[in-house]
């Protein structure tokens, strides 16, 4: 795969961030974000000339990449400020990895399907974006290395997991798409060591949140 960005994608971007104000999005350093990083080089070839659209699309191992107005809303309620440490659960494609990482975050992403973390860990050292990724269960997240400032879910779990909660700094967020069947975008504050506060955002459609991990 080469990593070519022309002045078409770069156009294509541009356009896709004015959709995204039209909808909502208001965070700059989002907006910012989503105008440079090159989504097309995460799609599989067949979607390429799709990718500017906003829209989600498979991508390997029954999987998606979340559309673009999902991944800059979860940004955008997360509240990234730089160098703060955040938690994905779900690497996937590894776009949403990206997205935080150029609005400053060190970010920790964690994936169970070993055929994603290996792809996404590969395209995203050559595009240079630094992160700690790693193989393993979602659920469990990465007590080794908490307390997170902020954590984000993409993937739809049935029910906030406790040992995510945990991992959470008091004053954090995390962010995820909560529900079995249907879901909606929920944000869990923690205001103390037992005590957390929770926002719902809204109706959403994730991919199911899998305990274990999967070769």
């Amino acid at each position: 795969m080469n990593n070519i960005d022309s002045f078409r994608h770069k156009g294509l971007r541009a356009k896709l961030v004015r959709e995204l104000q039209t909808k909502g999005i208001t965070d700059v350093n989002v907006l910012e974000a989503i105008g440079v990083i090159p989504r097309h080089l995460f799609l599989e070839s067949s979607f390429v000339k799709f990718a500017y659209q906003d829209k989600a699309f498979p991508i390997a191992a029954g999987q998606t990449i979340s559309q673009p107005y999902t991944v800059a809303f979860q940004s955008q309620l997360l509240e990234v400020k730089k160098g703060e440490r955040i938690l994905e659960v779900g690497t996937g494609s590894g776009y949403q990895a990206t997205v935080l990482i150029q609005m400053g975050a060190r970010l920790y992403s964690i994936e169970r399907q070993k055929e994603l973390y290996l792809r996404s860990t590969q395209l995203l050292r050559r595009l240079g974006f630094i992160g700690r990724f790693f193989w393993g269960d979602g659920y469990q997240g990465l007590p080794a290395h908490a307390p997170f400032d902020k954590i984000i879910i993409t993937a739809g779990a049935p029910y906030i997991p406790k040992e995510l909660l945990l991992q959470l700094r008091i004053g954090g967020y995390l962010v995820m798409p909560l529900g079995e069947e249907k879901q909606v975008m929920t944000r869990i504050k923690r205001v103390g060591q037992d005590d957390f506060e929770q926002q719902q955002y809204g109706a959403c459609a994730f991919v199911p949140m899998l305990n274990g991990v999967a070769k």
